[in-house]
C-alpha cells in the first residue's frame, strides 16, 4: 500500500472518529454518497454495489455487510465474516478487494442496520481469500492481534473489544433507530445522552444484542434500570424503588425519577420491535425482589 493510500484511509479514519461522537452512531447512504472529508465531499459507499472502489486508491476503501442478504455474509467467529464475492466472479470488484487483502489495507465495513442506513466499523482487513469457494474472510483489527487460538487470554481480550466496538455498538443503533432517538421513559431526544440498555443482561441465556431486549434509555434512567431503583413491568409501566419515592433531594431526584412513578414508556411503533413482555416480567421481578 502506497503512503499516500494509507494518508487517504487515515484521513477518513480520523474524520469518522470524530463524526460518530454525535448522534446514535449511524450514518445514512446520503451522508455516505458525499462524506465530508476536510471540506472535500468524498463518496464513501457504492451506489448500489457492496463493493467501493474509489479510482485514487489501489485497493478497495468499503464493503457493506448485511445479515439479511443477498449474499452470504455472515459472522463466523467474534469480529470476523465471511464475505462472498461479488456476482461471484474472481474479476470485477473482487479484483481491489483481493489487492487489499495482498497489500493489507485497512477498510471500512458498513453494517447495514435499517434500510439505507448504516453503522460503521473500522478498521477492518480481509485475512482471507477462498477461491474454491467464491468468499473472503474480514476481520476487525483485534483479530490479527490474536497470537494463538488456543491463547485463551488473547481470544479473551479478543471477544470483549468485538462485543464493546462491534456488537454493542450496533445494538445501540439499532435500538435507538427504533425508538426514534428518544429516551423511552422521558422522551429526552439527545443521542449523545442515550443509551441502549439490555431488558435481559447479555450474559442472559436469552439476553440477545436484539430490539426487542432493548430499551433506548438516557444516563440516568439507563444507571437507574441496571441498578434495580426503576422498574417495567410488562404492560410498559414505570415503578420507582420505594426507598427512592420517600427520599427528598434535589429537583433530578424529583423530576428524573419520582415523577416519573406510574407513567408510560414510549414503544417502537413496530410491533417486532417491542420490548418483549416475558422479558420484561422476567426482568421486573429481579427488580421487586431488589425493592
Amino acid at each position: 500500500m502506497s503512503e499516500r493510500d494509507d494518508e487517504i484511509r487515515q484521513r477518513i479514519f480520523r474524520v469518522l472518529d470524530e463524526r460518530l461522537q454525535f448522534g446514535n452512531g449511524t450514518l445514512t447512504s446520503k451522508e455516505l454518497s458525499s462524506f465530508n472529508v476536510e471540506g472535500t465531499p468524498t463518496r464513501l459507499i457504492a451506489n448500489s454495489k457492496g463493493i467501493w472502489n474509489p479510482q485514487g486508491l489501489d485497493a478497495t476503501l468499503s464493503i457493506v455487510s448485511s445479515a439479511d442478504g443477498p449474499y452470504r455474509d455472515e459472522e463466523i467467529s467474534p469480529g470476523v465474516w465471511r464475505y462472498d464475492y461479488q456476482a461471484r466472479s474472481e474479476e470485477g470488484d473482487n479484483t481491489k478487494l483481493r489487492r487489499a487483502f495482498e497489500t493489507r489495507s485497512p477498510l471500512i465495513l458498513f453494517r447495514r442496520v435499517s434500510a439505507g442506513v448504516y453503522v460503521p466499523i473500522y478498521p477492518v482487513y480481509v485475512i482471507g481469500d477462498d477461491r474454491a469457494n467464491h468468499f473472503f474472510t474480514i476481520a476487525v483489527q483485534e483479530v490479527l492481534m490474536l497470537r494463538s487460538p488456543e491463547d485463551a487470554d488473547s481470544r479473551a481480550y479478543v471477544e470483549r473489544a468485538v462485543q464493546e466496538r462491534v456488537h454493542q455498538r450496533e445494538f445501540r443503533s439499532r435500538v435507538l433507530l427504533a425508538y426514534e432517538d428518544s429516551c423511552a421513559v422521558c422522551r429526552l431526544q439527545y443521542p449523545e445522552l442515550l443509551d441502549a440498555a439490555h431488558i435481559l443482561s447479555d450474559s442472559h441465556e436469552r439476553g440477545l444484542p436484539v430490539v426487542s431486549n432493548g430499551l433506548s434509555l438516557c444516563k440516568i434512567h439507563h444507571t437507574a434500570y441496571d441498578r434495580d431503583f426503576m422498574g417495567i413491568d410488562s404492560s410498559y409501566r414505570v415503578h420507582i424503588n420505594q426507598e427512592l419515592l420517600l427520599r427528598r433531594d434535589g429537583p433530578m431526584l424529583k423530576h428524573g425519577l419520582q415523577e416519573m412513578h406510574g407513567s408510560t414508556i414510549t414503544v417502537p411503533r413496530d410491533r417486532r420491535l417491542k420490548p418483549n413482555r416475558e422479558s420484561l416480567d422476567e426482568r421486573f421481578e429481579v427488580f421487586l425482589r431488589a425493592s
